[in-house]
């Protein structure tokens, strides 16, 4: 091999390494998003439930926070599990390598989302029907998204994290017995939800906060004005 052929050839390999490289990156970078929003999908699912129970009851903050960490944990850890006894796993088999795959990036979520919504003032004090609470939640959840990517992204290059329950995804369903009854939600279609729930709780805190300031409430403060007499 002459040595422009030899020069020739070994761009080849490099250019073919190159884009094997930017294909297994790229590839990487989806898992990442995908398994990132998976999480975000139960981590949100239960922080709002257990911030929605604990205003309910009248629980103090601390009580409230610990509850919708274990709600965003169980409802994390339900989502992920969904696929994998769908596959035909057994449960304890399940759960070893649900929290085995998910337990960091839930708690780097739920470690962001929630020092973001304790430094937002009046978040943690807003109650449901408050325009604070919602865009506080909004904001929180994409600081919680943007700390758990690279989480995600570096567990996946390590072959761990979301890269074993990967495997799983888009398996067979089992069609006998009580896995047949395992419901199949797509991501997607749960974060479409959660964005729209979160939406309507927002438009329902804005109307009622213009309610309060509509002409009732400057009626009611006229009639109750100090009279002024000549």
């Amino acid at each position: 091999m002459t040595p422009t052929e030899q020069h020739q050839h070994d761009e080849h390999q490099h250019d073919e390494h190159q884009s094997h490289t930017g294909h297994a990156m790229g590839g990487i970078n989806a898992m990442a998003l995908s398994a990132t929003l998976h999480c975000l999908t139960g981590c949100a699912v239960g922080e709002i439930a257990g911030l929605m129970i604990g205003t309910a009851v009248g629980l103090a903050n601390g009580w409230t926070i610990a509850l919708s960490i274990a709600l965003a944990f169980f409802f994390g850890f339900t989502l992920s599990s969904l696929p994998l006894l769908r596959a035909g796993l057994t449960l304890g088999a399940t759960l070893s390598v649900v929290v085995a795959a998910d337990t960091l990036s839930i708690a780097t979520m739920e470690v962001v989302d929630n020092a973001v919504m304790a430094v937002i003032p009046g978040a943690m004090d807003a109650g449901l029907v408050n325009v604070v609470f919602w865009v506080g939640m909004m904001i929180s959840l994409a600081a919680a998204f943007a700390a758990a990517y690279p989480v995600n992204r570096h567990l996946l290059q390590r072959g761990k994290g979301h890269a074993l329950t990967h495997e799983y995804h888009g398996s067979s369903p089992a069609t006998t017995g009580w896995r047949r009854f395992v419901p199949d939600l797509a991501t997607s279609t749960l974060a479409v939800a959660l964005i729209a729930f979160m939406l309507g709780g927002l438009v329902v805190s804005v109307a009622d906060a213009q309610s309060a300031d509509g002409p009732d409430a400057s009626t009611t403060g006229h009639q109750n004005a100090p009279e002024i007499h000549d």
